[in-house]
């Protein structure tokens, strides 16, 4: 039977939504150890104490609608058992943009540059470490619209591309972006389509990312806490004009930001 996936409150996040791009908290009950889940061979976030533990569980946007299943293990010799839980169907809007065709249809060099920064950051997006974050609530990075939500189906110069991962919030080049949850910088670069990009590690696979940036004022290794400035809005990389692109991940999978905000 799919495990009870418990509902979001005023006083919980991220809040539940068990919908491709989501995420799911799945109830554990009580265990006098910490569990240890797998979504696959993926650790998964687990928070509570010993009265009752939850599995913080993201949720790929490629999903297929219906049951889903993460594995448990209450002890080191105990044996694993399965937890399911159903995702539900979500449709997301399709958004139409116009940029450079040099970052649509790639040159050879320009592809074999963007496949070697997606195998670093295939490594970058594996980062499971601890400790674990106290709490999940975070503030929006940079004030300012949202300008481009989580999940849009993306169509660039007419041709189809993978759903938008994070949130686009519209600001001026410049505007100082500030760390929306305690972290540690991991990853910090220059990317053919990301620009300018900082990596957050939060703990326990929770990792953020930031993205078309005109500054990057730290440095990896460096320890945030909630508010401190660390880099600063652009519009490098594929862009239509200056905005922060915020990415969040669970088990390495980008999730919808807004789920982690006060409503």
């Amino acid at each position: 039977m799919p495990a009870l996936v418990r509902a979001g409150t005023a006083q919980q996040w991220p809040q539940a939504l068990a919908v491709p791009g989501g995420v799911a908290r799945l109830s554990l009950g009580p265990a006098a150890e910490r569990p240890v889940v797998h979504a696959g061979d993926i650790p998964v976030l687990v928070l509570g104490d010993a009265i009752e533990w939850t599995a913080i569980v993201g949720i790929p946007l490629a999903a297929p609608v219906g049951e889903a299943e993460v594995t448990v293990q209450a002890a080191p010799t105990a044996p694993a058992r399965r937890v399911a839980y159903r995702v539900a169907a979500k449709q997301y809007r399709e958004q139409r943009l116009t940029v450079a065709p040099r970052t649509v249809d790639l040159a050879p060099e320009d592809l074999a540059r963007h496949e070697r920064e997606r195998a670093h950051q295939q490594h970058v997006m594996a980062t499971f470490s601890t400790p674990l974050p106290e709490g999940l609530q975070m503030r929006q990075p940079v004030p300012g619209r949202r300008s481009s939500s989580f999940g849009l189906r993306r169509v660039f110069n007419g041709q189809a591309r993978n759903p938008h991962s994070g949130m686009d919030i519209a600001a001026a080049t410049g505007t100082p972006v500030a760390a929306p949850l305690a972290g540690r910088v991991i990853d910090v670069g220059d990317y053919f389509f990301n620009g300018g990009t900082v990596w957050l590690d939060h703990g326990g696979g929770l990792l953020s990312m930031y993205c078309h940036l005109s500054r990057m004022d730290c440095q990896v290794g460096d320890v945030l806490r909630t508010g401190d400035a660390f880099c600063r809005v652009g519009a490098t990389g594929r862009v239509t004009g200056p905005h922060l692109h915020w990415g969040v991940m669970l088990n390495r999978t980008m999730v919808d930001p807004a789920l982690f905000l006060p409503a």
